[in-house]
């Protein structure tokens, strides 16, 4: 922590009856007006404001204080502004909020965590609202994720932001009588990154793979959260959405019967290691289009290369199934074994059909780990299983591929590739891995996808 500050536990019966909401009763409807007591404390922040006894920053200037595995305290006169983007009224959400620094075009966002449930009663989405920074932290709920949290006190044991308390949350957390109605940030699923965590948008283009059919939204064996597949209908893209299984909407079926837009707050996994989608409402699912699915899909998700044979030209090395990919599964080739090895291997698709289209686009995701030479990417209409060298005439693609050696993390679209000149008929496709003595690359790909469109 930097700032040095001993923290005195208090627990008293008192504590208990600490209320924790500004509703007291059975009515969960958004209140239309603020109490008395709520006003004069917002209006107070608001004159300590213009008279410049309290600093307003902006979302970017207080999130400048945030260090990676640390809980820094606030100790200026300092507040910020936002807009709620989540909502806890179905349960996906809890003791938790996202602010967002605009209603519409937003750049930047806050999680802000509080010992306070049903939260949507006060701070709705949409809500404007005030916090009042000095003494309460900036860091992370789960050191290491890198959502930026705003909290009460700090873990000293792992530095983790922790709740602000019911005691805190009416001297620091103030609304005004302003909701605005919030427009999400519309996204292909390859568009989504870091940037948007925390705010509200809309995932266009996309539907739930066809064998979620009849599937819920919870997965009814987990305990916690469950994560199910979402799908673009624009490349080989894929993401995940979360929901807890404390949902209201955990036992709805997810629609699967066409394609359209999922809006919600981009979030990580609770490790920190993935993007994830979480809804505030299954209304915010809209599937109102047709399907889009294609002649041939493999995101190796049954754990096998089935739809494939592999063929080695040189060295012992071939092509293997991974659990590792995007979000998980994939088929990898690494040339590595005690040292770089002279490799040329080939993953060739069994037989798909192209007799019902007039054309058909391939794509689908790479990555690509330590140096060495690029994959190569063929289609051919004449293969018969032999040695591909002799074996077919083979057409060179000319997809993106992935550049950063450095990530396992930097999936990369290959782009449309158009196959249209072998529609009509089948065709295969291959995936070509060399390497040297002196360098070997590992190369995983992922979500191979041939669409009519």
């Amino acid at each position: 922590m930097k700032t040095n500050k001993f923290l005195t536990l208090a627990f008293s019966f008192m504590a208990l009856l600490a209320v924790t909401s500004c509703v007291e009763n059975d009515d969960y409807s958004v209140p239309e007006s603020q109490g008395n007591e709520e006003n004069a404390a917002l209006n107070k922040l608001l004159s300590k404001i213009e008279s410049g006894e309290v600093e307003l920053q902006t979302i970017t200037q207080v999130k400048s204080n945030f260090v990676q595995y640390e809980a820094t305290q606030f100790v200026s006169e300092i507040a910020v502004k936002g807009y709620v983007s989540s909502s806890d009224e179905t349960g996906n959400f809890y003791k938790e909020f996202f602010i967002q620094d605009s209603p519409t075009d937003p750049t930047q966002t806050l999680k802000v965590v509080l010992n306070q449930a049903d939260t949507y009663n006060q701070f709705n989405k949409g809500r404007e609202v005030y916090i009042y920074l000095k003494d309460l932290y900036i860091g992370e709920t789960n050191t290491g994720d890198d959502v930026v949290t705003i909290g009460g006190k700090f873990d000293t044991f792992d530095n983790d932001v922790l709740e602000m308390t019911s005691n805190q949350i009416p001297n620091h957390l103030f609304r005004s009588t302003t909701t605005e109605t919030l427009m999400p940030v519309e996204l292909e699923l390859s568009d989504v990154g870091e940037e948007h965590i925390g705010m509200f948008v809309k995932l266009v283009n996309v539907q739930f793979p066809a064998g979620l059919e009849n599937k819920p939204y919870v997965d009814p064996t987990d305990d916690f959260d469950s994560q199910r597949s979402i799908e673009s209908c624009s490349d080989a893209g894929s993401f995940t959405l979360e929901s807890s299984t404390f949902a209201a909407f955990k036992n709805e079926l997810l629609p699967t019967d066409g394609k359209g837009s999922i809006s919600g707050i981009v979030n990580k996994t609770y490790d920190g290691y993935d993007l994830i989608i979480n809804l505030n409402t299954t209304d915010d699912v809209v599937m109102d289009g047709f399907r889009c699915d294609p002649l041939f899909q493999d995101s190796f998700s049954a754990a096998n290369l089935d739809k494939w044979t592999t063929f080695s030209v040189t060295g012992a090395q071939e092509w293997y199934y991974n659990s590792f990919g995007n979000p998980s599964d994939s088929a990898t080739m690494n040339g590595f074994a005690s040292g770089a090895q002279t490799n040329e291997d080939w993953l060739i698709s069994l037989p798909i059909d192209l007799s019902s289209v007039p054309s058909a686009f391939l794509s689908f995701q790479t990555v690509k780990r330590y140096g060495g030479n690029n994959l190569e990417v063929f289609y051919a209409t004449d293969y018969t299983g032999g040695n591909p060298n002799t074996d077919g005439t083979w057409v060179a693609l000319a997809p993106t591929l992935d550049t950063n050696e450095g990530s396992w993390s930097s999936w990369t679209d290959s782009g449309s590739l158009d196959l249209s000149a072998a529609a009509g008929g089948n065709v295969f496709i291959a995936f070509k891995y060399t390497s040297t003595s002196s360098a070997a690359s590992t190369w995983e790909v992922d979500n191979v996808k041939i669409s009519a469109e």
